[in-house]
Parts: structure tokens; C-alpha cells; sequence
């Protein structure tokens, strides 16, 4: 096992000074660099330009002194927030900050607070929501709650949001272009063809702005600072990304990136579903977006007024640009939109995405798009926080690492072992994983597994993220971290133990008997199905393709077998569980699900189909629309 660098103790080793500029804040001025300049680059920018190197130098000096920094900035979050309720219930009404040096009054706030979770921190959100402004969680005034994706435990949760976390979203940005960067240079006034979605906000009781993270952030001056920081745009203009009707937001994006098509140098999405599903839709929007092109219309299927007025401000009748595209799509056809994104957008250097976790299954389509283009995943954060950037961009999203930014948050990490075999006969059992106690980001060993907790400048205390992650290695100071998967377990009955992460690699498992046939899976979900007896799992499949019945039941059996969980085989050979069961359901049907979620205040920038559902309204979609089960016989 590797250490990582001890926190530093002598008083004479400083961190190094950050870079101050316009903060527009004391908290942002005290842990984020703002250049007093914003020099003019390329998307990424070029790596000798002078914003690249003086963010790469800030961080390089951060992550040297992860330790001392991270307790530096434990001391700003409670010297700014220490007379709020929240902090004053366990740290009493009496602290003085300033008599305590920075080391002391981490022991204190690490051994004086507890662990929480989102639960924990509800009612104060809620009393926050409904018009309370009196110092909560935080001294400044809460005027913004985020909304989170809502996939864990089937709703959204609200999150304190400020101007730090759009300051925090732009600052990673910075960081993370000026990396890649180094590998990926791109023109000077470069295009990005963006699919990004903003949500309708609303108003809480107490008046306050609600909405997801990204909305928040698509509409705040960072977002703009972005752009004209970097010398390059999105393709589409805000009405188009405020909308809130994904499909026509996703038409645009694409008619206005053909328009821009030789300008585009890299295609991004919040996450890769949406990618996807954006290039999906163009395989059959194709011949109506050349027709637009060519005649510089704008399809009738957009009805909103704002956005008709600002694409069509964007459009010039262009037939040699819609018959030189209409000709490659042709060819595309021929060859099932292989390589659809280099041969449309020929400069574009690469596609850049959250591809981990629950993205990972849609990387084999996205390659089938993408080619030879490279992928990168883009940084790992939350709704609560960011918490570490990729360093290293031409690593495979497999392999990706995201090194933790001692600024942003006070990290913790709980080590987590797995179960013994004979621990699995408690029917208490929450999940498969046995904790230890928390520790600081400078003590975490490589190659364990943790939970991460997050102590923000938004008001959450040694708040449990339940994020799994494993320590990579380190960055000088820093760990480097891989993401294995959320922690909460999504199936199960009896005594088996099985997460998002098992069950993907069970479906990775089962799919591969698919290359034997003109199928691909396009989509899955899952239920732990418990009003038959014995209760069994149940495994939904979008298929595109056909594939003959014995290689269905194969991968049902195959999926069956694949399940390592001790609790799960013991069960399935004693019967407490039944066969696991394959239902393929008809095209369109995952389709279906996301219209679903979105019409019930979903946001397309933040949808990630959920891999286990007791939703019932889902269930009578899905199961409204399997047209084939298969049973497994793995278990006799």
C-alpha cells in the first residue's frame, strides 16, 4: 500500500498563495483562482498561453500541499459559517475561530460533527425553501436550490446552490482545458457543438429560484465568461438550451451544428446518454435537417417562438453545404452511421463527456459514432460539489482517474471492506460493505475503496455522497480517484447484495452473446420483482436488431450465472430466489421512460435512466411493452 503525503504540520510551510482577481466574493477569492485578465484562447487554449499556465501553476501547487490546503480550507468554511444553527448545535455558540489553529479545529469539527446525509440536512433545506432567512446552513443568503437527477432513491433532492458553485464550475473548466490542452490543441475561434439542455426553474414558497445545476449554471455569467474567456462558442444560442423541450432543443443543436460543421472542434454533453441519444435522432432527422439547410428554414415541428427567431437568425441558405452533407449521410447509411462524427465534422479533435458509472454502457454505441475520435471523460462531480479533474485526457474512459481539488470542498473517506461470506445471513444489511473510520484526503492508501464525504462552502457538513470510489495513486499530494459506482444497493431480495455497479458488469456479461447475432442492446433497467414467490429478478432489454430466441435464453442464463454475490448464489441454489428473467421490450420503449421523466420535471441535462425501478408507472411501461421473456436455467 502506498501513503499519501502526511499533512503538513509546520507552521512556516504554506500553501501556495492563490490567485486573486474580481472574486465578486470573499469565498471565491479565498480558494479559486480568477485571473485579473481573461486572455484570449482557443477552446482548450493553446499550452503556453499565459491563463493555461498560471491556472496549471496555482493547481500544481495545491495538489503539492493537498493536506495543508484541505485544512486551510476547512478553517475558511467554518470561520465563514461557524454562527449558522447547523454548526452551532455541535460546535456550541461559544467557538472563536481565531483562537484555534487549523489543525485543532479540524480534530474538533471532525470528532464535535457527525456523519451525515441529505436527510440530515433536509429540514434546514426545507425551512430554507420556504422563505426562513435566518443563518441556517450558511451566514450568506441561500437565493438558489439546485435539483439533483433524482435517479438514486426515485427524487430529486434540493442542494443549497450560490455563486461559489458556478465560480467552482468555472474554474474547473479552466482547469481541465488547460490540460487537455497539452494533447488536443484546437483552433483559435473554434465551435463546440454542445448538447446541453436547461430545465424550467420555479419558485419555492419562500420565493427562492429552483431548478437543476445546469440551468443554474447555462444562465449565470460564468457560462458566458466561459465562452468569451476561451474565444470559443457553442452553436447554439441560449434560447435554444433554455427551452426545456428536449426535442427541439436537440434538432437545433443539430441543424446549427451542421451549419457551423468545419468550425466545430470538439462535440460535448453533460453526460454521454445525451450524446446518444442526439446522434440516434439523427439517423432518422437527417434528410428534414439538410432540407433546412439548404433552404435556410426551420422545420415546423419548433413552436417556440424565441427559439424559431434565434436559430433562424444563425441560418443562411447554404445548397452546397446541404448537398455536400446530404451525400455523406447517404454513405453513412450504407455503413450504419460508422464513424457518423469525424465525417461529418472533420476538425472536430474529440468528444467530451461524464462517460463513468452509469454512462459506461453507452460507450460501445458511442464508439460506433465516434470512430477513431478520441473520447475523454470530462471531470467528476455532483450536484453538492465538484471533486477532482482529469488530468489525464487521453486515458480511456475505463481508466479514467479524476484528481481530488483540495479547494473546493473539506474531503473525508470512509473505508469501506467487503462482507465476509458468513456476514450475509443479517437480513439487516443495508449494503455489502463493512465501514471504517472516516479519514483526512492526505491518509487515504491506493487501492481502496471509499465513500466520499463532502464539507461544502453551501452549507453541507461531513455530508455522506454515497460515491464509491477506489484511490488510483496520487498526484503529488493529491489522490487520483477511479469511480466504481453509488453505493445504495438497487436489487434486492432476500439476502443478496447487488449494486449499479454489479449489475452492469452482469449485463456486460450477457451481452457479448449478442455479437453473435445483427443485435446490439440499446438500453436495460432492472426490478426485483418480490409479488411472486419466491421473488426473482427481473432484467428489461431494448435490443436493436433481431436475435434468435436460444441466443436470448442463453444471455438470460449467462446473466443469472454472472451475479458473483455470495447471498444471491446460496439463494438461487436453494430456491429463495427464482430464475432470473430476460424481458425484451419493443423499440422505443427506454424512449417512452425518458418523455416520462422529463414531463414530470426531469431534465434532459441531468436524465440518467435508472438501472432499478420500483417506479410503478415505469413498470406499467415497460411491462406494457415486453414482447418476449426468457427464463434462466443457470441454477438447474
Amino acid at each position: 500500500m502506498v501513503l499519501g503525503k502526511g499533512r503538513e504540520r509546520n507552521s512556516e510551510h504554506q500553501a501556495p498563495k492563490p490567485i486573486f482577481g474580481d472574486s465578486g466574493g470573499a469565498v471565491i477569492a479565498a480558494i479559486i483562482p480568477i485571473p485579473d485578465r481573461q486572455p484570449t484562447m482557443t477552446v482548450e487554449g493553446a499550452a503556453a498561453a499565459s491563463g493555461d499556465q498560471e491556472i496549471i501553476a496555482w493547481f500544481e501547487g495545491v495538489a503539492e500541499n493537498a493536506g495543508l490546503v484541505q485544512t486551510q480550507t476547512l478553517r475558511r468554511i467554518i470561520e465563514l459559517n461557524h454562527s449558522t444553527e447547523y454548526l452551532q448545535k455541535w460546535l456550541g455558540r461559544d467557538l472563536r475561530v481565531q483562537d484555534l489553529d487549523p489543525v485543532a479545529l479540524e480534530s474538533l469539527f471532525t470528532s464535535s460533527v457527525p456523519l451525515a446525509s441529505h436527510a440530515d440536512h433536509e429540514p434546514y433545506i426545507q425551512r430554507i425553501a420556504d422563505g426562513d432567512t435566518s443563518p441556517l446552513l450558511t451566514q450568506e443568503p441561500i437565493t438558489m436550490l439546485s435539483l439533483s437527477s433524482g435517479t438514486t432513491d426515485g427524487r430529486p433532492k434540493q442542494v443549497p446552490f450560490t455563486r461559489f458553485s458556478c465560480q467552482s464550475s468555472l474554474q474547473i473548466f479552466r482547469l481541465g482545458a488547460a490540460y487537455r490542452s497539452r494533447l488536443f490543441p484546437v483552433r483559435a475561434g473554434g465551435r463546440i457543438l454542445e448538447f446541453i439542455y436547461g430545465s424550467k426553474q420555479f419558485q419555492s414558497k419562500g420565493g427562492l429560484t429552483v431548478g437543476t445545476a445546469t440551468t443554474h449554471y447555462f444562465a449565470s455569467e460564468e457560462f458566458k465568461t466561459r465562452q468569451k474567456s476561451t474565444d470559443s462558442f457553442v452553436c447554439s444560442p441560449y434560447e435554444v438550451i433554455s427551452e426545456g423541450d428536449y426535442n427541439q432543443s436537440t434538432y437545433c443543436h443539430l441543424l446549427l451544428g451542421l451549419a457551423f460543421c468545419d468550425q466545430v472542434e470538439v462535440i460535448a454533453s453533460t453526460f454521454a446518454y445525451s450524446i446518444v441519444q442526439a446522434f440516434t435522432s439523427f439517423e432518422e432527422l437527417w434528410e428534414e435537417l439538410c432540407e433546412d439547410l439548404r433552404e435556410g428554414t426551420l422545420s415546423t415541428k419548433i413552436t417556440s417562438p424565441e427559439m424559431r427567431r434565434a436559430v433562424m437568425g444563425c441560418l443562411t441558405p447554404s445548397a452546397s453545404l446541404a448537398s455536400k452533407i446530404e451525400k455523406k449521410c447517404r454513405e453513412l447509411e450504407e455503413s450504419n452511421w460508422s464513424s457518423l462524427i469525424p465525417k461529418l465534422w472533420p476538425n472536430a479533435k474529440y468528444i467530451y463527456s461524464i462517460m463513468t458509472g452509469s454512462m459506461q454502457p453507452y460507450l460501445k454505441k458511442l464508439r460506433h459514432h465516434a470512430g477513431d475520435l478520441a473520447l475523454i471523460c470530462a471531470d467528476y462531480g455532483s450536484t453538492e460539489s465538484w471533486i477532482g479533474v482529469n488530468l489525464e485526457p487521453s486515458d480511456p474512459p475505463e481508466r479514467a482517474t479524476f484528481t481530488v481539488i483540495p479547494t473546493f470542498s473539506y474531503f473525508e473517506f470512509i473505508p469501506l471492506y467487503r462482507r465476509k461470506e458468513q456476514d450475509h445471513s443479517s437480513s439487516v444489511i443495508t449494503d455489502d460493505f463493512v465501514e471504517g473510520e472516516p479519514l483526512p484526503l492526505s491518509e487515504v492508501k491506493v487501492g481502496q475503496q471509499y465513500e466520499v464525504v463532502l464539507t461544502t462552502f453551501t452549507g453541507l457538513y461531513r455530508y455522506r455522497l454515497g460515491d464509491v470510489v477506489e484511490v488510483a495513486g496520487f498526484y503529488k499530494g493529491a489522490p487520483k480517484l477511479t469511480f466504481i459506482c453509488r453505493r445504495k444497493l438497487i436489487l434486492t431480495v432476500n439476502i443478496d447484495k447487488n449494486t449499479e455497479r454489479d449489475l452492469q458488469l452482469v449485463v456486460e456479461e450477457g451481452s457479448r452473446l449478442l455479437s453473435q447475432t445483427r443485435a446490439e442492446l440499446v438500453d436495460f433497467t432492472s426490478h426485483a420483482d418480490l409479488a411472486v414467490h419466491p421473488g426473482h429478478y427481473v432484467i428489461y432489454w431494448e435490443i436493436k436488431g433481431e436475435a434468435e430466441d436460444r441466443i436470448l435464453n442463453a444471455c438470460s442464463r449467462e446473466m443469472d450465472a454472472a451475479f458473483a454475490d455470495h447471498g444471491y448464489v446460496v439463494s438461487r441454489k436453494t430456491g429463495s430466489i427464482g430464475p432470473l428473467e430476460l424481458r425484451i421490450v419493443e423499440s422505443g420503449t427506454f424512449r417512452r421512460i425518458l418523455d416520462y421523466c422529463i414531463g414530470n420535471g426531469a431534465a434532459m441535462s441531468q436524465f440518467k435512466t435508472p438501472r432499478c425501478t420500483t417506479n410503478q408507472v415505469l413498470l406499467r411501461i415497460l411491462d406494457r411493452c415486453t414482447v418476449k421473456s426468457f427464463w434462466s436455467t443457470a441454477y438447474g
